[in-house]
């Protein structure tokens, strides 16, 4: 599933396209993805003017004139894709498989002869409106923690949301609550370059460690978004192109291989946590 790496290198490739642009025209292809989609979905985006797109953890928020938001989620192989009459991105720059029009779930086409195309196979992902006046309210935006490239964010806010928790770092920081956006890769990744076990006690994160943990988060996220993501199965930007973050993988995916920390001979294990893999190395991970 993208994750806020991933997300934000949609938001950012789809800004230029979008932004400033009225919607003339809509196609809702289906009346679900995940979930229904808005009642009268067409109707209130047709006309309107995509003021911004801003990101949440793993939401991308689409800004319309008329005071409401679209929100999207992609789930396990949504992907967005842009099309301008003289634009249209070149076959050298397209290194993903080409989406299956049949997919094509919603389409807008917004003045100067730009298209939008969501495209969903698995169909895990979903839209939603709400009043943007009503965002803390909204159920999947009302709980989240900081996202970690912010200001918000800090060894001390990290250290105060792990405080007394028994969970395994590695579940804990999955929890959108302590921080927005983490998913499977990014957490094993930043657990690596912290030297924290993926099963250590969070509660003994808070401290010396906290401050480790933070900034290795923040940086593996920045790096990512410096890399366009992660292209792992599904994932591909606007233009088709791939990631290429997973080149940069200390531990994800690498069962088996030596460990990349200076000095250690320890080798990539895999365990299994709350059903997902969890990736690291026992000698240099304490």
């Amino acid at each position: 599933m993208p994750e806020l790496p991933e997300v934000e290198t949609v938001r950012r490739g789809l800004t230029p396209a979008m932004q400033g642009r009225r919607i003339e025209r809509v196609e809702q292809n289906r009346p679900n993805l995940r979930f229904p989609f808005p009642d009268r979905f067409v109707e209130r985006l047709q006309g309107q003017v995509v003021e911004r797109l801003d990101r949440r953890a793993k939401y991308l928020l689409i800004r319309l004139s008329g005071g409401e938001t679209l929100l999207s989620h992609l789930g396990m192989s949504g992907r967005f894709t842009i099309e301008t009459g003289d634009a249209i991105p070149r076959p050298e720059l397209i290194h993903a498989s080409p989406a299956n029009p049949k997919h094509d779930h919603a389409v807008l086409y917004l003045q100067g002869d730009v298209v939008i195309r969501y495209n969903d196979p698995r169909r895990f992902g979903f839209m939603t409106l709400f009043d943007s006046e009503d965002e803390d309210e909204v159920s999947f935006l009302a709980d989240l923690g900081p996202e970690p490239n912010s200001n918000e964010f800090s060894s001390v806010v990290l250290g105060a949301a792990l405080r007394g928790k028994k969970a395994p770092i590695k579940m804990a920081l999955l929890d959108q609550r302590v921080v927005a956006g983490l998913g499977n890769i990014y957490v094993c990744e930043a657990l690596h370059r912290s030297g924290i076990s993926p099963r250590r006690e969070s509660r003994t994160i808070p401290g010396t460690r906290a401050e480790r943990l933070a900034v290795a988060v923040r940086d593996v996220i920045n790096e990512a978004i410096e890399a366009g993501g992660s292209s792992l199965k599904d994932f591909a930007s606007t233009d088709g192109a791939l990631g290429y973050f997973q080149h940069r993988f200390r531990v994800y995916g690498r069962e088996g291989d030596a460990c990349v920390t200076e000095g250690c001979d320890g080798e990539i294990k895999r365990i299994v946590q709350s059903a997902r893999s969890t990736f690291y190395c026992s000698k240099c991970q304490r």
